[in-house]
């Protein structure tokens, strides 16, 4: 039998989840490893809302002296402060819930628990997930942004505190945090894990997915939400046909991302795989715009209560983009479905050339400061369309912060998208 390291705290969800299985790490000594991580490196991070190590400890001796639960067994969990939470706070971002108690789990919460996660805190998320910023700092420096919307999932997964976190993208809320701390993100297809108790900023748009420091790692955690358990058979020859797509936006990327970039193309091509340069349909190209309108106009109707009867608490960054989503007219918004439909019809049919459009996941490594979280321009196209998009780490820039690059397959394709995913990122780490 062989022992637990002598920092679990280290070991990636799906590493730790084999020894947990076996009995070979227990679930004390991880989430003790792991409230050690969080002692050390929360003071500079800062990003949880809410912990209880007390419970956690007594979930985890639970674990210990029964039977295997499932397939997050002893597994500690962060939970984005978006998730509705039936034993801790849930504040949303902002001030008018700061004394909120749900009396229920949201869905991918009690699915978790169910498969015997540790839910060990709540993570701090940005203003109803939108683009004013909590306090979590990059744990690579910390005058620098994580990102957003789910800035203190990604920030704990990356400093070690949890192996997973949980997560969700209305723009570019998993891809880029995941992209600025230097983890794996997975945004699953549109609609197939249930957003029911999770806070709604746009109904067309909101999807939950989470983080961790794998692709089998957000398999593992995705697959139990999503009740889809082919997401964790991960084979190791699947070599993918990978369009290489710089997007409309590939001049807002910083000279680094490009070479960055271009780097990882000719590694992967070397490794085997196919790769050949797409340019996407004009449909697709101009979505981004469309993109923008849409959540704003979702957004006024979401937060109505919030902007009649609390307007006072709302950031000006918050009122703006409301303003904006108020001035969408009906007819508007059928044009941009419509306009949404063709798009997603011409791009399927491109894909018939390949598994995988790859592009980059952010502008560049992480901005300097606390006050935003970045641009979502290069997600803004995928979440729109609704499409599994995964976030790999590739390296590092000048400023020494991550970069990475964003993987998008076809409609439908969660299961192979992950599979292929997970075969680019063994041949970067060989």
């Amino acid at each position: 039998m062989s022992l637990a390291p002598s920092d679990p705290s280290l070991l990636t969800a799906s590493a730790a989840f084999k020894q947990l299985q076996r009995r070979e790490l227990t679930a004390q000594q991880l989430l003790g490893a792991c409230l050690e991580r969080i002692r050390d490196q929360e003071p500079h991070v800062l990003a949880w809302r809410h912990i209880d190590a007390e419970r956690a400890l007594e979930h985890a001796r639970a674990l210990d002296a029964g039977p295997i639960r499932g397939p997050l067994h002893g597994l500690p969990l962060g939970v984005k402060d978006l998730f509705d939470t039936r034993d801790f706070p849930t504040g949303y971002g902002s001030p008018i819930y700061q004394h909120h108690r749900p009396v229920t789990d949201a869905a991918a919460v009690a699915l978790c628990r169910a498969a015997g996660a540790i839910v060990l805190g709540k993570t701090v998320t940005t203003e109803f997930a939108t683009f004013t910023p909590g306090p979590t700092r990059n744990p690579h420096n910390p005058g620098h942004t994580p990102g957003g919307s789910s800035s203190g999932s990604a920030a704990a997964v990356a400093a070690n505190m949890v192996p997973l976190a949980l997560g969700t993208q209305t723009a570019a809320s998993i891809v880029r945090p995941a992209a600025y701390c230097g983890i794996v993100g997975f945004k699953p297809g549109f609609g197939l894990i249930s957003r029911a108790g999770v806070k709604s900023l746009s109904e067309s748009l909101d999807t939950v997915g989470g983080f961790g420091r794998s692709v089998a790692d957000v398999a593992l955690l995705t697959s139990v939400m999503a009740n889809a358990a082919a997401w964790r058979d991960l084979p190791e020859d699947s070599k993918p046909r990978i369009g290489i797509c710089r997007t409309p936006h590939w001049d807002s990327a910083s000279a680094a991302a490009q070479q960055a970039f271009e780097a990882t193309v000719q590694r992967l091509a070397r490794a085997g795989a196919f790769v050949v340069d797409v340019s996407l349909p004009d449909a697709v190209a101009a979505l981004t715009e469309v993109h923008d309108e849409m959540m704003c106009a979702e957004a006024f109707k979401a937060l109505a209560d919030e902007r009649l009867h609390h307007p006072e608490w709302l950031s000006e960054r918050l009122r703006a983009m409301l303003e904006r989503g108020a001035a969408v007219t009906y007819e508007q918004t059928v044009s941009h479905r419509a306009h949404v439909a063709s798009a997603r019809h011409q791009l399927g049919r491109g894909f018939a050339g390949y598994d995988l459009l790859m592009t980059p996941s952010a502008c560049g490594e992480a901005d300097a400061g606390l006050t935003a979280t970045g641009d979502p321009l290069f997600s803004r196209i995928w979440s729109l369309l609704g499409l599994p998009s995964v976030a790999l780490p590739t390296g590092f820039g000048p400023q020494g912060l991550p970069l990475g690059i964003q993987l998008i397959g076809p409609s439908m394709s969660d299961t192979a998208t992950l599979g292929f995913a997970h075969w680019i990122e063994q041949r970067l780490q060989g």
